[in-house]
């Protein structure tokens, strides 16, 4: 499947995106909505040969200019080299039970985060780093570890589509786990919606940062977990215990908006305190912001 630059914009909405029967497909299509997006956008030209070439700096020497692309482009790239171009990225996905949640998006926030993680993943091989994956929930679920390879890439994209999520969170545990594994420094790209101990949640995070790691950090939530806007009468269960409460949710919606802004303005000014990236993204927003944000990072490392 070829996205034409007439209907980009569907193959960035999850809504769309989700009635492609294949994880690698979306993820294929996804990518590629964004790429034409980018030629059409405010952006235009970043996105050029992307895989090869990246904006001229001062001091790069005029002979490496690539004028082909300026031909094309009117901008000035320069053709990297292959120790330009290695990275290694290591992509965390929680699958506990509380990401298997949806109500005013068409997909859960695991359905939602599997295939940013995916998208991701097609477009790093596509870039010939090395990808690894790791999945968690109150345990280290499964871990592939990075290779640039075609092979991995299907591997990946296999275990994100196979897998259901199960058992409790316990993130802060799964995380400093991880870190102990990651021996190079790289990126690190985590995907959950944190509804975990915050403190300890931040303090795992932090120790990819002391390892020299850059982090991008994607919190997935359900937009009515965010405003809470359900009906006038709820029955809510907790996706982990099983526990039930009935209540008006009226009555409770405003300590809940000020407990929920508490706790997304404490993880974003941590994140940004500890120089990471910090996204916080809802399952009925289109993939291209996510995308973006990752393809910026990427570049600034290099």
């Amino acid at each position: 499947m070829t996205v034409s630059a007439k209907d980009y914009r569907k193959f960035l909405d999850p809504a769309i995106v989700f009635k492609l029967k294949s994880l690698e497909l979306r993820a294929k299509s996804v990518v590629e909505g964004f790429m034409v997006g980018l030629h059409k956008s405010p952006y235009h030209g970043f996105s050029v040969e992307f895989s090869e070439h990246r904006p001229y700096m001062q001091g790069d020497p005029i002979k490496n200019l690539d004028w082909k692309v300026y031909a094309k482009s009117e901008k000035y790239f320069v053709k990297q080299f292959e120790d330009e171009t290695n990275l290694i990225a290591h992509v965390i996905v929680d699958v506990s039970n509380s990401m298997d949640y949806k109500h005013t998006g068409k997909i859960t926030k695991y359905e939602y985060a599997a295939t940013l993680a995916a998208s991701m993943i097609y477009l790093m091989i596509n870039q010939h780093d090395a990808v690894g994956l790791t999945l968690y929930s109150d345990k280290i679920e499964s871990y592939i570890q990075p290779k640039a390879s075609r092979i991995n890439l299907r591997k990946m994209l296999t275990e994100l589509a196979s897998v259901r999520p199960h058992n409790k969170t316990q993130t802060a545990e799964s995380l400093n786990k991880i870190a102990e594994n990651v021996k190079k420094r790289g990126l690190i790209i985590l995907f959950s919606d944190f509804f975990d101990d915050i403190d300890k949640v931040l303090t795992a995070i932090k120790k990819f940062h002391y390892k020299k790691n850059e982090i991008i950090v994607f919190q997935i939530l359900d937009p009515v977990e965010v405003d809470f806007a359900f009906g006038k009468d709820a029955i809510f269960v907790d996706k982990e215990t099983g526990e039930e409460m009935t209540t008006q949710p009226f009555q409770i919606r405003k300590a809940y908006a000020e407990t929920m802004k508490e706790f997304l303005h404490k993880i974003k000014t941590e994140c940004m305190r500890n120089r990471i990236d910090y996204n916080l993204i809802e399952t009925t927003s289109s993939f291209d912001r996510a995308l973006f944000n990752y393809f910026k990072k990427r570049r600034q490392m290099f």
